[in-house]
């Protein structure tokens, strides 16, 4: 494989396994606030009634524009490890969120969503051989209750499909994550390589359902253009480069508790732009997220593991 100049995001000094690299924390933490903004861009930019052709819009152009500028393939097993990631990341969760949205009200679906971490928590023991930790459970709770309070208004039902769509959504992602810190990624490769295969892989898996759901494309405004444009440059290549640069440096726990962030921007946003109200309640789901969000950076406790002597994080 060539190597390139031509990374978007350097990939930079490796740093240690330690908590104390909070600059790279807040850079990854970039990402899930990029996502938060996925709601109103949607609401207020794009055309109604196509959501997964703004998911294939999300992944596909941002994909090819990372390979285009670093000139970089996958080779021998990571063609499949890249589209098995590209699938978990992208292909599945954009149409199984989209499926819950309708069968849900939006703070149910974001609460399934921001499960994710407990996901991880859980498939960390058999993917990367770490014990089961009760700090990282409970904390991964603590942030579902919080995202919860935030975002599930008075008239939130549950409905069987939707339930099982966001449930499977948060796993694929959270399956993605725990693979992709077992693999690592090649050594010669940078994160925007990496985000390449995979948002291409996602965008690729996306463009058959796109069609056969919705049909044709819808037309595009300047509106709507803007908002693609914020969706496949930032929500998508900036986004997952950034994402890739951190899971490949940061315990995957830590990772993974920041994409309560989403959720939270959201409701932020809401409130900012289309006049939506926080009260005492919300407020204190913010506080609950927020302290989830600041103990997944700390190291556990030596009596947290459930499964095993020690401590993993």
């Amino acid at each position: 494989m060539k190597s390139s100049a031509a990374e978007l995001v350097s990939a930079g000094p490796a740093a240690g396994p330690g908590y104390g690299n909070l600059p790279l924390t807040a850079l990854t933490a970039l990402t899930p606030i990029t996502w938060g903004t996925t709601y109103v861009v949607t609401t207020e930019l794009l055309p109604p009634g196509h959501p997964v052709f703004a998911g294939l819009l999300r992944a596909l152009p941002a994909g090819l524009i990372a390979l285009a500028f670093t000139r970089m393939l996958p080779q021998g097993s990571w063609w499949w490890k890249a589209a098995t990631l590209g699938v978990l990341y992208i292909g599945l969760p954009f149409p199984l969120l989209f499926l819950a949205a309708e069968h849900l009200p939006g703070g149910v679906a974001a609460t399934l969503a921001a499960a994710q971490p407990l996901a991880v928590a859980l498939l960390a023991v058999p993917v990367l051989r770490e014990s089961l930790s009760a700090w990282r459970l409970g904390w991964g709770l603590i942030g579902v209750v919080g995202v919860g309070l935030v975002v599930i208004g008075p008239s939130a039902a549950l409905d069987t499909v939707g339930v099982v769509a966001g449930v499977a959504s948060a796993a694929s992602m959270a399956l993605g994550l725990t693979l992709t810190k077992r693999w690592g990624r090649p050594p010669e490769i940078g994160p925007t390589a990496f985000a390449g295969w995979q948002l291409t892989a996602g965008g690729l898996f996306l463009l058959p359902i796109t069609f056969l759901v919705e049909g044709a494309p819808p037309a595009i405004d300047a509106n709507a253009a803007l908002g693609y444009l914020w969706m496949g440059l930032v929500g998508g290549l900036f986004a997952y480069v950034v994402w890739f640069r951190g899971i490949g440096v940061l315990p995957v726990a830590s990772v993974a508790v920041l994409v309560l962030l989403s959720p939270l921007v959201a409701a932020i946003l809401g409130a900012v732009l289309l006049g939506q109200t926080l009260g005492p309640i919300q407020l204190t789901g913010f506080a609950l997220a927020l302290a989830a969000i600041v103990a997944g950076q700390l190291p556990a406790p030596a009596v947290s593991p459930l499964t095993s002597k020690g401590t993993t994080r």
